[in-house]
């Protein structure tokens, strides 16, 4: 079992999770009990606060190491700007795409996961307006905000921390640097300790879930699948490709020919990091970005660009709130929007991005029930293909923007 790979594992527990629940709803009807049954399920319910436990140093080391890593001085330049604003820009559209298709087909509308009228609505944010969002996002005390889970302060003075670090002697923020990014290195370590028990948190949070809901637990995730598909498939076919005509003037099928094997690869890795050095080696050799350019756009994309967790983000939170019978309005899906946008600077690089960015994106509109995590469990059992979608659309993303900076800077591309 252990020699087995994760995603395999997480398979199998769920196959195993869906014959006890079955198992339990035949003899419970619904409303399931036992020593055995709330053994298994606290298995989800540990991994989950495992989870819970290291998302504020995760976050912040990774930000105040991503951010201080790209460097200062000319790293800041034209290009670095340049390269910023590009991965910002089509996060946000990703994150668009995905709040959009979510609110139309409403996966989660009349979904029963045994979650429906139980959610302590006096846990949730309720910002009164965008104005009041982009306030909270600054916090009066950074150490309050990480004891209280304030995930938009905690980004928001780690991105400062690290740009600061980038504007002081090498002498003294060298330190600092090397601190932070050994910290995130500690932290990485933690978490993947943490999602090698996936496979335990799972079997939990399903057997959960069938031996409540049934077989609406395969209804349920069935809509949720094909809407983040969906979404990752309109950002990835129809976004991208027009960003890159528009910019370079050049058919984007000769830039789908030029990522075959990175796109490839990283459809069976499910790793941008991983897929790294194949996206550099297509990108300068069939697409003629220079290395100048690409050795420096794409490990920046490695660490702050995730267009496909962004909209899978912003896709979960609200399939979760509809699943709970919660209508968000504007302000937090407002507040959906710039904490998956804020969250993907420096996350990239984290193990299991997904599962890691749903806590901090729900626990920023107040969502914090154990129902959350129950339908977070739902959402995690299925989500090996969809992953695999989503970083591919990392890495293509990564591509294309290397292919746009450098025809910018006066670079000509697929020069055979």
């Amino acid at each position: 079992m252990l020699k087995m790979k994760l995603h395999t594992q997480i398979l199998i527990a769920m196959v195993i999770g869906i014959s006890i629940g079955l198992i339990y709803q035949n003899i419970y009807n619904g409303s399931p009990d036992g020593i055995i049954y709330h053994l298994i399920i606290s298995l989800g319910d540990i991994f989950v606060r495992l989870l819970k436990m290291v998302i504020v140093p995760l976050i912040f080391t990774s930000i105040v190491s991503g951010v201080s890593g790209i460097g200062g001085g000319k790293s800041l330049g034209r290009v670095g700007m340049k390269t910023f604003f590009y991965y910002l820009l089509t996060s946000l559209f990703a994150i668009l795409i995905g709040l959009t298709l979510t609110n139309l087909i409403q996966p989660g509308i009349g979904v029963n996961l045994g979650t429906q009228g139980s959610f302590d609505y006096t846990n949730l944010q309720k910002p009164g307006s965008p104005a009041e969002i982009l306030i909270r996002m600054i916090p009066l005390n950074p150490f309050q905000a990480a004891s209280s889970g304030d995930m938009l302060g905690i980004i928001f003075f780690a991105i400062f921390l690290g740009v600061g670090l980038t504007r002081i002697d090498s002498k003294h923020s060298d330190f600092l640097r090397n601190f932070f990014l050994s910290s995130f290195e500690v932290m990485m370590n933690i978490t993947g300790i943490i999602i090698r028990f996936a496979p335990l948190g799972v079997l939990g949070l399903i057997t959960k879930v069938v031996a409540i809901s049934g077989f609406g637990f395969f209804a349920a995730v069935g809509k949720y699948m094909l809407t983040i598909a969906g979404g990752l498939s309109i950002h990835m076919l129809i976004v991208l490709p027009l960003i890159f005509y528009f910019s370079t003037g050049i058919h984007p099928k000769r830039h789908y020919r030029a990522m075959r094997t990175a796109l490839a690869t990283a459809f069976a890795t499910s790793s941008s990091n991983a897929t790294l050095p194949v996206t550099m080696r297509c990108v300068e050799e069939n697409a003629g970005v220079s290395n100048k350019v690409s050795s420096f756009v794409l490990p920046m994309g490695a660490t702050i660009n995730m267009d496909g967790t962004a909209l899978y983000e912003c896709a979960g939170v609200l399939f979760i709130s509809q699943v709970l019978g919660i209508d968000l309005g504007i302000a937090s899906q407002f507040t959906i929007v710039i904490t998956a946008l804020l969250a993907s600077i420096g996350a990239a690089g984290i193990p299991s991005a997904g599962l890691v960015m749903i806590f901090i994106v729900t626990q920023a509109v107040g969502f914090q029930d154990a129902d959350v995590a129950v339908i977070i469990g739902t959402m995690l059992a299925v989500d090996r293909p969809l992953d695999m979608m989503r970083t591919m659309v990392n890495i293509f993303s990564d591509s294309i923007g290397a292919s746009v900076i450098a025809k910018s800077e006066g670079e000509t591309l697929y020069p055979h």
